[in-house]
């Protein structure tokens, strides 16, 4: 395996980051993702966040059919300039050995936080909407108010269909049957 820096990795000047020069970025404990061309560098999630994250996963996998699978953080790859991580998908049980994501995944999932939640609901949802993601969740993980925002597409435009607060009981039937509830999702977050 070899190491390379930031610099090393850098496109000539004046052309837009590409995947290519994305997947040469050094492992430095950041995030980084790839917009219409545009570097995206954050700072990895907080154990909080990862509390939460697995909570929702571990609740769609229980409920996932065979035929699915649900993966925490991968890589989704929209095209040569654009690939974003987002905190959970689900894609087809076919998918899962790829290296990334390349076709539009059943449901993309974000955790939102307090660095990416513009972007979260911005650009990302943008993004997702013109690759053909029929399902987009932003998790809003605060204690004193989680909620769950779900978008639909809707003749290639996402639609807000729900939002669910606090104890609320979101059941759906896409991309399979589940119920979540947002209270659930920060219970390990509260002191007993």
């Amino acid at each position: 395996m070899a190491f390379m820096s930031i610099a090393e990795a850098w496109p000539a000047a004046g052309r837009p980051f590409t995947v290519t020069e994305l997947d040469r970025m050094p492992d430095d404990g950041r995030r980084y993702e790839l917009l219409d061309g545009t570097l995206v560098v954050s700072p990895r999630p907080t154990n909080a966040h990862q509390e939460v994250a697995i909570e929702l996963a571990v609740q769609l996998r229980l409920a996932c059919p065979r035929d699915l699978r649900v993966i925490p953080e991968p890589a989704v790859q929209l095209s040569a300039t654009t690939e974003l991580d987002p905190d959970i998908v689900v894609i087809r049980r076919e998918q899962v050995h790829a290296a990334k994501c390349t076709a539009p995944p059943l449901l993309v999932v974000e955790i939102r936080s307090p660095s990416t939640a513009l972007i979260d609901l911005g650009h990302k949802k943008a993004a997702y909407e013109r690759f053909g993601v029929p399902l987009y969740w932003i998790v809003d993980p605060r204690i004193a108010n989680p909620s769950l925002t779900v978008f639909e597409l809707v003749a290639g435009h996402y639609r807000q269909t729900a939002l669910i607060v606090g104890d609320e009981r979101y059941r759906t039937q896409r991309p399979f049957p589940v119920e979540v509830v947002p209270s659930a999702l920060v219970a390990g977050l509260v002191a007993d």
